[in-house]
């Protein structure tokens, strides 16, 4: 799946808009974009903790890269109206079924050839700020596509309130994880779960190293 430059100047644009509110009004730092590769299958996958993670992401991401999308399976719930089907389809988001879902799961093994992809490996929310499991499917992507893996940190947003000036948070992207000694390993269901373990551990690393600092100068 490819975007036509209409639809990555409207991206890029939207992500402006969203990055006044989030970086003018308020102070959301983003540390780490070196670590995102210009080119090439980028896979960024971040703790979950708000339902504005979604959106601020995209905006850390494509700040550094204009012109380029940020694909992100979502719930199909959201797609359900046709005003935000549309929308959310303008932005790079897709539905995917609660269940496992072959042609999303297709769809995203596609993207990963050559696109950058957003994951949540928890599956779901968690506001209170701790980091949940990883999902098991994410290691058989990942072990599937090998893309390069942006293990990313999302701090302070599920304090935010909208609309709100001068609140704090920050996006925080580390180095790419290697898995060149899993990669070695059989294609099963333990492979993957220790690949979306090592995920978690990045993740759960750039975490432990900034939080409580989200006022990052």
């Amino acid at each position: 799946m490819k975007a036509h430059l209409l639809q990555r100047c409207w991206v890029t644009f939207s992500v402006y808009v969203i990055g006044i509110y989030a970086s003018f009004l308020n102070r959301l730092v983003i540390k780490g974009s070196g670590h995102i590769p210009k080119s090439g299958p980028v896979l960024i996958v971040s703790n979950h903790i708000s339902a504005y993670d979604t959106i601020f992401l995209p905006w850390a991401v494509i700040r550094y890269n204009p012109l380029q999308m940020l694909w992100a399976p979502a719930k199909e719930e959201l797609f359900e109206k046709r005003f935000q089907r549309i929308l959310y389809s303008s932005w790079g988001a897709f539905p995917v079924r609660r269940k496992r879902d072959v042609r999303a799961g297709r769809l995203l093994n596609d993207l990963l050839l050559d696109q950058k992809v957003m994951l949540f490996p928890e599956g779901t929310r968690h506001k209170d700020g701790q980091l949940g499991a990883g999902n098991r499917g994410v290691g058989k992507i990942i072990y599937d596509t090998r893309p390069a893996v942006i293990p990313t940190a999302l701090i302070g947003l599920n304090h935010w309130k909208f609309p709100g000036s001068r609140q704090d948070a920050a996006v925080v992207f580390g180095a790419a994880v290697d898995f060149s000694d899993l990669f070695q390993r059989e294609d099963c269901k333990e492979t993957h779960l220790l690949i979306v373990d090592r995920v978690m551990q990045a993740i759960a690393a750039l975490l432990s190293g900034e939080r409580g600092d989200c006022a990052v100068t």
